[in-house]
């Protein structure tokens, strides 16, 4: 096997070595030759496999030619920046290096703002090689502005869309990279409906032929002859590996026994309108699926609109569920009314969907290893038509669905526990996702029958994925991580390659609202900065960066942008990083809270942070602006650990729900001597009078003996990560005192 993939890697870098040299790319664009060679490879025909490339031996069917493009070229791509000049142009020159895993379109790189984007609106001068730089006999180099092509036409790559087996930015080997093609195809999706809908309702979809490729003639290559002038590389290109060896992912003993999820790193491509999901036919017999579900429960009625009546309009959101292991679980197409166009009083009165939050799953599945209890996972199928609308709702027919007449739509309708003597049986519920575990396996058992027999459920067996989280467990206890969903978002942002870094955000670096260039794609910061916060449930140590970073959401400058890319490259460092649940763990919780004395350079508000854990095993924590400005830095502490008090004392009634009887007091840590002083002294005095009434509950509780506040040094102190950035060493070592491991990296 070690010499197998030696000669595939072998394999791999002689072609990319080859399309380097051809472009005369810099070394820097390394990655990108190794990509586009795997992906090249993939598609030839091999002599081992019966002269069938590894793409049609994996998919039955030959792969497409049609958007091969000659890499390194000069090419056009289409601006979709508005800037008001209609006369402005509307094309960036760039050069191509190579074809998006994350969407349809091609890689292309901005010579002038030197970024990499993906484009699906690309003109190729297939001829031309803009880092060729061609010199004639004087010295003079060509303009390849003037040798464009007027002749040649613009494509859109709308004949492959990409799934969850795309290839992987690294490591690149030739099972890894695949692509699928979608079958544009007419076919009409047929929609069953009841008596009270139209026996002509169906789905409508478009024939969408396959692209006709233009080929343009590739004259031979000039001698090409290398300056003498040495030349400096830009500073942006100390953010990137320029060693091939350096670039990896390490393996891990947790996902041995699922090498899907080593090749898994791009997500396949989600459609987000009608149009493109119609041309696949998976999307479409996924829309078959929900159609004939909402049919089956009697959801709506077809019927003319009364007068006086508006109807509001509907939409299809498609989703790829994912496994555990990161295959592709299924295609869910759901029909969603647009909310934004109801109005409260008329369409609704009031929303409510079982939703748990994420402190409560840790905390169940923190109870779960230390007690070694089973946890089952279970979905409800169309979960919200399972309910009674009491509201009066007119809805037009769903898009694709054919009948005479737009129709009335009636839709929609978190922890439970039960204990018998000694046995209990927990429930939480995330809208449909539902997860299960107790001390008796009987139980489990007959509440899953019960619950089959009264609703259409899938079975999920046990707990591996749940809500995009990878659970694994052993003996020593369960593992939360993110990984994929770290992964995936380095392919998209184009970070794969990118130099790691041992901490999220430079030590004491303070960013402000009003400093700097605007970043030139908003939207594009606001998608990953949404990305990041969901990561949090996972990764306490970004905490306080996204915490920052989410501060600009409005107007976000180029040094907020550089501070996501930090952050990025701080997460590939480690993309397996996560929370262990430890079986050995003792049922007691342990709370740590700081703040940092107005640190908000604009409003001088402090920042408070907190982190607790059961045990060993780490359950909540958080980063928040304080709502006031504090007078001293004791006020900031004291006000933290008010807030530190309210999560500990819920968590106690959970626990107490759970079957768990917390020993008092618990233990309340702190690193501010005078706000210990205030929280135990019960005397108003004339630097804490100002402070709210609802801070000062904590010296009831202190008094009552249910919190027991201590002191901790600020070396140790956990939470200290959460309201401030740390050096390399502290924020190390607090990583390994919170338990936050990565058991993917190599020991």
């Amino acid at each position: 096997m070690v010499g197998l993939s030696g000669s595939i890697y072998r394999h791999i870098l002689e072609v990319a070595r080859t399309l380097r040299f051809h472009a005369n790319l810099p070394i820097e664009f390394w990655g990108e030759c190794v990509l586009a060679a795997g992906y090249l490879i993939n598609r030839l025909p091999s002599p081992v496999i019966e002269n069938k490339s590894p793409y049609e031996m994996l998919y039955k069917k030959p792969p497409l030619y049609t958007h091969l493009r000659v890499f390194g070229c000069l090419c056009y791509a289409h601006s979709k920046e508005t800037t008001g000049d209609k006369f402005a142009q509307r094309g960036i020159k760039c050069v191509f290096l190579g074809y998006a895993y994350t969407q349809k379109g091609w890689k292309v790189y901005d010579l002038e703002k030197q970024r990499h984007f993906i484009s699906r609106d690309v003109k190729f001068i297939e001829t031309i090689f803009p880092f060729k730089m061609v010199e004639n006999n004087t010295g003079s180099t060509i303009n390849y502005d003037r040798e464009a092509k007027s002749g040649e036409k613009v494509q859109e790559l709308d004949h492959y869309v990409h799934t969850l087996d795309d290839p992987p930015s690294y490591p690149a080997t030739c099972e890894d990279i695949i692509l699928t093609p979608s079958q544009a195809s007419g076919d009409t999706l047929h929609m069953h409906t009841d008596n009270h809908a139209s026996p002509s309702s169906q789905l409508d979809t478009h024939d969408t032929g396959p692209i006709d490729s233009i080929s343009t003639p590739s004259p031979g290559d000039n001698p090409s002859r290398r300056g003498t002038r040495q030349r400096k590389p830009p500073t942006w290109h100390r953010d990137y590996d320029v060693q091939l060896n350096t670039v990896k992912i390490n393996s891990s003993p947790v996902v041995n026994s699922h090498p899907s999820v080593e090749s898994a790193i791009s997500a396949a491509k989600e459609p987000s309108t009608f149009s493109e999901a119609s041309r696949d036919p998976q999307w479409r017999e996924a829309m078959s699926r929900e159609i004939a579900a909402l049919e089956r429960s009697g959801t709506w009625r077809i019927q003319d609109l009364p007068s006086g009546k508006k109807a509001i309009f509907c939409k299809w959101v498609y989703k790829i569920k994912y496994k555990s292991d990161g295959s592709v679980e299924r295609y869910k197409a759901r029909l969603v009314v647009c909310g934004n166009r109801q109005v409260q009083g008329i369409d609704y009165s009031e929303t409510f969907a079982p939703v748990a939050k994420m402190v409560t799953v840790r905390t169940i599945l923190a109870v779960a290893a230390s007690r070694h209890w089973e946890l089952h996972q279970m979905d409800v199928d169309n979960a919200f038509l399972h309910g009674d609308l009491h509201e009066e709702v007119y809805m037009h027919l769903p898009p694709g669905y054919s009948a005479s007449s737009p129709g009335k739509s009636h839709a929609d309708y978190s922890l439970f526990t039960l204990r018998r003597d000694d046995r209990i049986l927990c429930v939480l519920i995330y809208v449909d996702d539902l997860l299960i575990t107790g001390n008796d396996h009987d139980m489990i058992v007959a509440f899953k029958s019960f619950l089959a027999a009264s609703f259409p459920v899938k079975d999920l067996g046990r707990m591996k994925y749940f809500l995009g989280i990878e659970v694994a467990r052993n003996s020593t206890g369960i593992f939360l991580c993110q990984r994929k969903y770290v992964l995936d978002i380095l392919a998209e942002t184009g970070l794969t390659g990118a130099r790691p870094v041992s901490f999220p955000m430079v030590q004491n670096h303070k960013l402000q609202s009003d400093t700097g260039p605007n970043f030139s794609d908003p939207d594009r910061y606001r998608r990953l900065v949404g990305k990041l916060i969901y990561l949090t449930l996972t990764r306490p140590d970004i905490c306080y960066s996204v915490h920052i970073l989410s501060q600009f959401m409005q107007c976000p400058k180029v040094a907020h942008w550089e501070a996501v890319l930090r952050v990025l490259r701080y997460l590939k460092s480690h993309p397996g990083q996560g929370i262990l649940l430890r079986s050995d763990s003792p049922l007691t919780l342990t709370g740590f809270c700081d703040a940092d004395w107005a640190s908000c350079p604009v409003t001088r508000r402090s920042v408070t942070g907190y982190f607790v854990s059961l045990g060993q095993s780490p359950i909540s924590w958080r980063t928040k602006k304080q709502a006031t400005i504090s007078r001293s830095s004791a006020e900031a502490e004291y006000r933290s650990m008010a807030a530190l008090t309210c999560e500990l004392i819920w968590l106690r009634n959970l626990l107490r729900c759970l079957g768990v009887v917390h020993p008092s007091p618990v233990q309340l840590y702190c690193d501010n001597q005078a706000a210990l002083h205030i929280a135990s002294n019960p005397v108003y005095h004339e630097r804490t009078k100002h402070i709210e009434l609802d801070c000062h509950f904590i010296r009831d509780h202190i008094q009552a003996g249910t919190i027991s506040p201590s002191y901790t040094s600020t070396s140790e102190q956990p939470a200290d990560m959460l309201t401030k950035a740390l050096g390399a060493s502290q924020f190390s070592y607090l990583l390994a005192k919170m338990d936050i491991c990565d058991p993917h990296a190599p020991s």
